[in-house]
């Protein structure tokens, strides 16, 4: 495993193309998928050839939108494709800080909302099944594939994922990466305060009950992988991990704020010790909320009354903006951009 910490603010930085003054593209999609018994809301964020017109996305009382061209032309050449898995209760279009992101570096994002697990439509059962988020993405990836307004544009031999919290499993799975219910069901017994237990308990959850968590959900197109955050690390199956994807980017949000659950680092679940060739970065001061879209100002505040999440809310010292910046750059290097 290779190492880098990132324990203060630092400033990273790529080359951008010459177009990143230019806006994404932007466009949505139904995904009609066999195992899914209605369409998948999908979206794609790319280069933009030209601009349309400029709208907001992910725009609502919390986060702030991010502006995109609404189906321009795609620039030319060959480009490499990012699939993302949002978090348990999240949704794609809030994260378009990351997506534009990359996008500016030269990427084409491909993203679902999984049905069950986003936003007002998060069930601990539905949440559960891993198989199925994956299988969202693996045929996001078919029909985009066979596109032809999109096809002629995607470099097949770079395709990476990334995922971020139950969308970190998501991505592990995508990448070789197998869970043990039993063990995850052992691990809510004498932790049963951990991150990745208390939803899961709230409906009553048997993690070996649900098929879905334990399964083979490998997609072999993918070549890159950046992980922030992900559930379930203390339940991976050790026999899925030699034969997982080699060299892939592993990410901690916080140090005396990183969430336990999700610490892939060695005094966590030593996940990223674990797999081939990891690289495992820690970024700080953040916390696992500072990976969502920044805040409206009256947003704490409207969280705090209805009960909500702290999710607007980051440790003394961290700037959300300036963590993103960060987090763009080390996936970026993750993937290969």
């Amino acid at each position: 495993m290779k190492r880098l910490a990132l324990l203060s603010i630092l400033a990273l930085s790529h080359a951008a193309p010459a177009a990143a003054d230019m806006l994404p593209g932007y466009d949505r999609f139904d995904l009609r998928a066999d195992h899914r018994a209605r369409p998948v809301a999908a979206s794609i964020w790319y280069p933009a050839a030209n601009p349309t017109y400029r709208a907001p996305v992910g725009d609502g009382p919390i986060f702030d939108p991010t502006f995109a061209f609404i189906g321009p032309a795609v620039a030319e050449g060959e480009h490499p494709l990012v699939l993302l898995s949002h978090g348990s209760g999240g949704n794609s279009d809030s994260l378009g800080w990351l997506t534009s992101g990359l996008v500016a570096q030269g990427a084409i994002v491909l993203a679902v909302n999984h049905p069950g697990s986003t936003s007002g439509d998060s069930s601990p059962r539905r949440s559960v099944d891993l198989e199925a988020r994956a299988m969202d993405l693996s045929a996001a990836l078919d029909m985009l594939l066979a596109d032809p307004a999109f096809s002629p544009f995607i470099d097949e031999k770079r395709i990476g994922v990334v995922g971020f919290s139950l969308g970190g499993a998501t991505a592990l799975g995508l990448a070789g990466v197998r869970f043990d219910g039993a063990v995850q069901d052992a691990n809510c017994t004498t932790g049963p305060d951990a991150a990745d237990c208390v939803f899961f308990r709230l409906g009553d959850v048997r993690f070996a009950d649900y098929p879905g968590y334990e399964a083979d959900a490998r997609d072999p197109r993918i070549t890159q992988a950046a992980i922030v955050d992900p559930g379930f690390g203390g339940s991976v199956d050790p026999d899925s991990l030699e034969d997982a994807l080699a060299g892939m980017t592993l990410i901690n949000l916080g140090d005396a704020d990183r969430l336990g659950a999700a610490d892939v680092g060695p005094d966590g679940n030593d996940l990223a010790n674990r797999l081939p060739d990891a690289t495992y970065i820690e970024i700080a001061p953040a916390n696992h909320f500072t990976f969502l879209g920044t805040c409206k100002p009256r947003a704490a505040e409207l969280l705090q009354e209805e009960g909500d999440d702290p999710i607007c809310t980051d440790p003394d010292g961290a700037d959300r903006a300036v963590v993103h910046g960060q987090l763009v750059d080390v996936i970026a290097k993750g993937l290969g951009l």
